[in-house]
Formats: C-alpha cells, structure tokens, sequence
C-alpha cells in the first residue's frame, strides 16, 4: 500500500535535513533555495515495538516491518501559485501526495539565511497556506464554471449537488480558509469533495524545527504555531532536525539511546514523526505471525477482513472464507498460537469483521 507524505515548507527551514534523518536517501542539503530541485522519495520503515515481541516470541526466519513513503519536495516561495520560483512543480507535486508535513523553521541561526530575512513561523506557514488556498480556489472556480449553467437552469440533480459543494469551498477558500475547514453531511457532498482532490483538503501535521535547547520542551515559536493552528485538528510535533542528524550518524541502538538520555529524549524525533505521519495517513497495522516470517502489514482504518485479505494476495480477497484472528496482547500473554488456541482465545471471524489494530491475523480462502 503505497501512500506518501509530502515534507514541505519554505527554503531553508530545514526539510532536507529532516529528510536525510528520515530516509538512507541523502537529499542535497545546503545554505541556499532550491537545493532540492526534484522530489527525494524517501521508503521509511515505521517503528513498531510490538513487531519486535512478536519476533522473540515466533523466532522467524525473518521480520518485516511496514514502511511510509516520505517526499522531500522543493521549498515554496510566495507567488508559486502564479509560477513564481519552482511553483507549479511544487505544486504538482504536492498534488500527489496524501498528506502533508508542513516544516516551520523556530529556531533563530545567523548563520542560516532565511528566504523572507526574519524568523518568522506563523508568517512561513500563512505564505504557504495562501499559496495552497489560491490554487485551490482557481481549481473551485473552474469547476463552478462548468457546472454553474447545468446547475441553475437544468434538472441535473448532481450537476446542483456539485455547485453546492464548489461553492461552499469557494466561500471558505475566498476568505483565506484551507478546504480541510470545510465539512460535508452527506455521503454524496463527501464523494464530490475527495474527487477534487484539493491540495489544502489533505491532513497535515505541522512540524517545527527548534534548536537543541528547545528540543524537549520547544520554545515561544513553537507556542505561536500552536496558538496559530488550534482550531485546524492537525497536529504539532516538535523536532530538533539538528540533533537528529547527529543521532542519524551513530552507529549502534544503545549510542543512539544514550545520546537521547543526554539530552533528554525518551524516543527520537525522527521515530515521532514516523508514526505520526503513519497515524495522519489514518493508517493501522496487522500482523501475520510464523516460524517463517513475522510481518506487518499497512491498512487503512475501517477496512474488513477481506479487504486485508486482499493486501496480501488478491486471490485471499477472491476467495475469503473466514478470518482467524488473535488479540495481540492475547498472544504476548500466552506466548503461542497454539497456547492461544487451546484457551480459547482465538476469534473467528467473517466478511463484516472491522479489522482492528494490533490484529494478528490469518487467512482462510478457496479459488
């Protein structure tokens, strides 16, 4: 299941740095705009302690864990909207991904230009929020323009449902709202609205870069971003992109570890991230444990059982018969699937079964 997390931002905020800490890929990273000229793609694996339990329980031949594609996308400048800098690449680019990491630079550096001259979080984010906000709104406003005539003279039931819905977005998006602001009762409004796939509709996590001092608690920076977001549902996490490139460079777990202790971390940023960009993607996780392979696998939240048959193998979803499924805390507990089996504790389930995370699951099927 490929589904990507754009890392955006203006220049010199730190994007590429946060990058490299993220992915073996190694962005250019340096003192000037637009040193990231093409989009760095970046397969992350997600930290997950359970997959690691469930290893020492099973002994398998071999572990697989679940990974996110991370995207490091140009820097934005103001008027990309209308083609300025990299615009219409970024722009693109954007598009393509499913949700947003939107870096902030908090953190004050002499020797670290900045493109607009001053630190300035809340500006950063406004210049690229308009940005978004325009090119969406040009979006709306071509769409209104195709539907407008159906909607208000004809009995096109959809092309009148289609005009409620562009126009609602173009009354938020007029008055310098993101789409995601925007919300919709019925399932039809909803199914017009993900088809327009709005650049400012998609989830986002705001990302703020702070200095060493600042990496535990943050700063007065990192205050204003969220007294600036409170009413936007998207997260705020707070990472150090410097130290986390020094951490990136040591070689073994209990360096890594230590280094963390020293500075008053219990996990790395970079790891935070990870799972919050897993989690912004509305993504869960199930397992298939053997003596052969223990695996984690990615799903989308609300998925049934076949349709988590189907990542696997599409011939699991053809053919699904039934479910065998194992709470995960049950087979941490027993220490077996036989152990789990013989108390009773294994669930079987059908085609209606919302899978749930944590699942340890197998597949019955027949083609």
């Amino acid at each position: 299941m490929s589904l990507q997390c754009g890392i955006v931002g203006l220049p010199n905020v730190g994007k590429s740095t946060l990058f490299n800490c993220l992915s073996n890929a190694k962005a250019q990273s340096a003192n000037f705009p637009f040193c990231t000229i093409e989009p760095n793609v970046g397969v992350i694996t997600v930290p997950d302690e359970r997959l690691n339990k469930l290893a020492e329980l099973c002994q398998p031949e071999r572990v697989v864990p679940t990974t996110v594609e991370i995207v490091d996308i140009a820097g934005l400048v103001k008027g990309a909207s209308k083609g300025e800098g990299l615009g219409n690449k970024f722009l693109a680019n954007i598009r393509e991904t499913d949700a947003i990491l939107h870096v902030l630079r908090c953190f004050d550096d002499d020797n670290v230009v900045h493109v607009d001259g001053s630190v300035n979080p809340i500006r950063d984010k406004e210049i690229i929020d308009a940005e978004l906000q325009l090119k969406d709104l040009e979006t709306i406003e071509n769409r209104l323009a195709k539907v407008q005539k159906q909607a208000q003279t004809g009995g096109d039931k959809q092309a009148k449902l289609a005009y409620e819905v562009f126009s609602k977005y173009k009354t938020a998006l007029s008055q310098g709202k993101s789409a995601r602001t925007v919300t919709f009762d019925t399932k039809d409004e909803q199914a017009i609205a993900r088809d327009l796939f709005l650049l400012t509709a998609k989830p986002v996590m705001y990302v703020c870069n702070v200095d060493e001092a600042s990496a535990v608690n943050g700063n007065r920076y990192v205050e204003q971003v969220r007294e600036a977001v409170k009413d936007e549902a998207a997260e705020v996490l707070v990472v150090a992109a410097k130290i986390e490139s020094e951490i990136a460079e040591l070689e073994t777990y209990d360096e890594r570890q230590m280094f963390l202790e020293e500075v008053g971390l219990k996990e790395s940023g970079v790891a935070r991230l990870i799972k919050s960009a897993y989690q912004l993607l509305n993504l869960k996780t199930f397992f298939t444990a053997g003596s052969d392979e223990v695996r984690a696998w990615t799903f989308v939240n609300g998925y049934k059982a076949p349709q988590c048959a189907g990542i696997i193998h599409t011939d699991f979803e053809k053919g699904f018969i039934r479910a065998e499924v194992i709470k995960y805390d049950d087979f941490v507990h027993y220490g077996s699937e036989n152990a789990v089996k013989e108390a009773g504790k294994m669930g079987i389930e059908g085609k209606e079964y919302l899978v749930q995370d944590g699942d340890i699951m197998h597949f019955r099927f027949n083609v």
